[in-house]
């Protein structure tokens, strides 16, 4: 089968993942909230929220995105208090969060704001969002030279609001200035390591986790982190070990398991990826992504019928699960039960027809029926839906073969070759010089079989097996 040169699981995403803060944000006021929302639905204004009280309101919503509550509670604000300077701070805020950067600074240039740290921290975003950099920068500049502040503290919110902006460089420039004033600020260094990740700069993150570790040896996010650096590398070993750490500290994490399952996976200890993969199943609700990776599993290992109770576990929690019926058709081609097998791959295509695998999985199986006029229509069916086949190429030239249609079934190796490697394309070369023989091209039929001949000892032999009447 085609998918047997794979590596990587069918069904697992391959991506750069969220790294694990250790600082996480102030903790939300909750009871606050509640109490607000309620005296809302009841129309009334009825109790009394404090100054301080109403920002944090309007705080809370703006963290999450929902500008129009945020500006309701502004205005609830300002009936109770009335030309409050920290409620103007919160209306520049929204106006900041709603694109109207130029009306939150001219309301922070307002003589009534004061100029307390956090308002200038507010304004250097706003110009930072005006694309006035120069004046962003000297403001953050001035608060660094304030001795009242501590500097690797300042570096930080100046990071903090440059990341919240994608502006990785200047953050960094921040970051690295507050770790030279304390090297063993943890959240600087959390947040340097992140940068590094966001560039792909694997080496940097790495060094940086392995400061933190000499720094907090017990930090389960750090030894996960690390992890996650390793298995992008790809370093899938030490993947594995980082993530052991993470575990010993913290047992209970379930996607440390996930992370060690995929490295085991990657490894092909497929068994071990087993263990993780159930242990993982056992702490989360929701498992039929994981059903199909153990299924993947036992499949690799050539446990077709386990594999396949694996995939209709997957499948009975999503009946039009995709990836569970196309698994479950590849079990079945590798027992030969290539009718059943059809019908699962049939399944999988009414449910995803665009899908170029499943019609190729549908062609194999009528390869193993002997319809080989059905499974060539197959085949040309998923490479119009994905081109960049070089294994279907060849199965389709194969079957040209056997039609003796020899100038076409050259035509879908030379495409074959065309996308791939040679050495990836098992006879490819041989195969080519029987078609060539078969078409009378001599000169060409040989200096192809003699590259066969680089690729296997068996080539001749099998050659003259097939075409008898040969003088080669």
């Amino acid at each position: 089968m085609q998918h047997r040169g794979e590596t990587a699981p069918r069904y697992q995403k391959q991506s750069r993942m969220k790294r694990k803060l250790t600082h996480l944000p102030e903790e939300e006021p909750e009871d606050l909230i509640r109490r607000y929302e309620a005296f809302l639905s009841q129309k009334t204004e009825a109790g009394y929220f404090d100054v301080y009280e109403m920002e944090q309101i309007v705080d809370y919503y703006l963290r999450w995105g929902r500008t129009r509550e945020s500006s309701v509670a502004l205005e609830f604000g300002f009936r109770l208090h009335p030309g409050s300077p920290v409620l103007l701070v919160q209306r520049a805020k929204i106006f900041l969060a709603s694109g109207q950067a130029q009306k939150a600074l001219q309301l922070l240039e307002s003589s009534v704001i004061r100029f307390e740290y956090d308002v200038l921290l507010l304004k250097i975003n706003v110009l930072s969002a005006l694309e006035r950099h120069s004046e962003a920068r000297a403001l953050a500049e001035e608060l660094l030279a304030d001795q009242s502040l501590e500097t690797d503290t300042t570096c930080l919110d100046l990071a903090y609001l440059y990341l919240s902006n994608y502006d990785i460089e200047n953050a960094m420039y921040f970051l690295q200035l507050g770790e030279k004033a304390n090297p063993k600020n943890t959240d600087i260094l959390f947040e340097l390591a992140f940068c590094y990740d966001t560039r792909e700069d694997n080496e940097a993150s790495i060094a940086i986790y392995e400061k933190i570790l000499k720094i907090d040896p017990y930090s389960a996010e750090t030894w996960f982190n690390l992890g996650q650096v390793y298995f992008l590398i790809p370093d899938y070993t030490k993947a594995i070990m980082a993530y052991e750490y993470a575990l010993v500290i913290r047992p209970d994490d379930s996607l440390t398991y996930l992370q060690k399952a995929h490295s085991h996976f990657q490894l092909q200890q497929y068994r071990e990826a087993i263990d993780d993969y159930e242990v993982y199943a056992s702490m989360v609700p929701d498992t039929w992504q994981i059903w199909l990776f153990i299924g993947e599993c036992y499949e690799r290992l050539e446990q077709f019928a386990e594999a396949i109770q694996y995939y209709s576990k997957s499948l009975k929690m999503h009946s039009d699960n995709y990836e569970a019926l196309t698994g479950i058709a590849i079990c079945l081609m590798e027992q030969d039960k290539f009718d059943d097998s059809i019908a699962f791959s049939r399944r999988a295509i009414e449910i995803n027809p665009d899908a170029a695998d499943g019609w190729v999985y549908l062609a194999e199986g009528l390869v193993g029926l002997d319809r080989p006029e059905e499974a060539l229509q197959a085949y040309i069916k998923s490479i119009r839906l994905d081109p960049n086949q070089p294994e279907t190429y060849m199965a389709i030239a194969n079957i040209c073969m056997d039609k003796g249609e020899y100038n076409l079934a050259l035509e879908y190796y030379r495409q074959a070759l065309a996308l791939n490697d040679e050495s990836d394309l098992q006879n490819i070369h041989l195969f080519m010089a029987v078609a060539y023989y078969k078409t009378g091209r001599r000169e060409e039929a040989f200096f192809a079989l003699d590259k066969a001949m680089e690729e296997s000892l068996d080539a001749l032999k099998v050659f003259r097996e097939i075409c008898p009447e040969s003088d080669f």
